[in-house]
């Protein structure tokens, strides 16, 4: 039996449905590298490749990662917006490159990506995440309770305790909202919005007892009194958290040590 043949145009020069549908389009990614090993400064490179505009920059990022430059050097791990492992500036804005379709970022202009800002790059889109976690650790982010004995029966919470910090459990860590506030841009000691954030979801805890305690670590000069209610924190949290309210809600209870 002879083997089909597929023919791009048929007889007026039309393209067969199969390429004229097509959801492939050429994208330009505009890639900030740098590798220390290589050179001080960092660089742009661009790299144009077919993609589907439905798929994510995440899936981008993998294409030239692995059809085109291995060296590409990025975190990811659960590709669906749970780990916050790639945060990072899509086109001058935070965001998680698993989150963001290629079609919702003008796909017809070269797409840039670079790490996030206020840390220190140590590859490519890499960032030291250590002064980060170190802030998130400083606040304690953890139930605290004055009975060190263990528990014999569950710390009942009523369904309006819990909804008063509910907002705040939902951080994933990805730091899209500290590397986008200026303060912490120059100035890498403030706890940062993140960090505030974790105190916050264990100050208004009704179950948890050393709210005083993390008021007192906020109180520092590097704490909740740096920020400058730009907002930029709330539009870059990728989990839609009221990161500014959350902020302003830990000021007032230092204020008034009602919480």
């Amino acid at each position: 039996m002879a083997t089909p043949v597929l023919e791009k145009d048929d007889a007026a020069g039309r393209p067969e449905p199969g390429f004229a549908d097509s959801p492939y389009i050429t994208v330009t990614l505009r890639v900030r590298r740098f590798n220390p090993e290589v050179a001080a400064e960092a660089t742009w490179e661009d790299f144009q490749l077919e993609i589907d505009p439905k798929e994510r920059v995440l899936d981008a990022l993998h294409k030239i990662k692995w059809d085109l430059d291995g060296t590409l050097t990025f975190r990811r791990s659960c590709a669906h917006g749970i780990c916050g492992s790639d945060a990072m500036r899509i086109n001058g804005k935070n965001r998680l490159a698993c989150k963001t379709l290629i079609k919702d970022i003008n796909p017809e202009k070269p797409i840039t990506v670079e790490p996030i800002k206020g840390l220190t790059v140590l590859k490519d889109l890499v960032v030291d995440m250590e002064p980060f976690f170190q802030a998130y650790r400083d606040v304690m982010p953890f139930l605290i309770t004055k009975d060190t004995n263990e528990p014999t029966r569950e710390r009942l919470q009523s369904a309006e305790d819990r909804e008063r910090f509910d907002d705040t459990t939902k951080c994933i860590l990805c730091a899209a909202c500290t590397s986008s506030c200026p303060v912490f841009w120059n100035d890498g000691q403030y706890f940062g919005p993140a960090a505030i954030v974790n105190a916050h979801r264990f100050i208004f805890d009704s179950r948890d007892e050393a709210g005083e305690q993390r008021l007192e670590i906020l109180n520092d000069r590097d704490g909740v009194w740096r920020c400058r209610t730009t907002f930029n924190c709330t539009d870059a949290c990728p989990r839609g958290i009221e990161v500014t309210k959350a902020i302003a809600e830990v000021k007032r209870a230092l204020i008034t040590r009602r919480f």
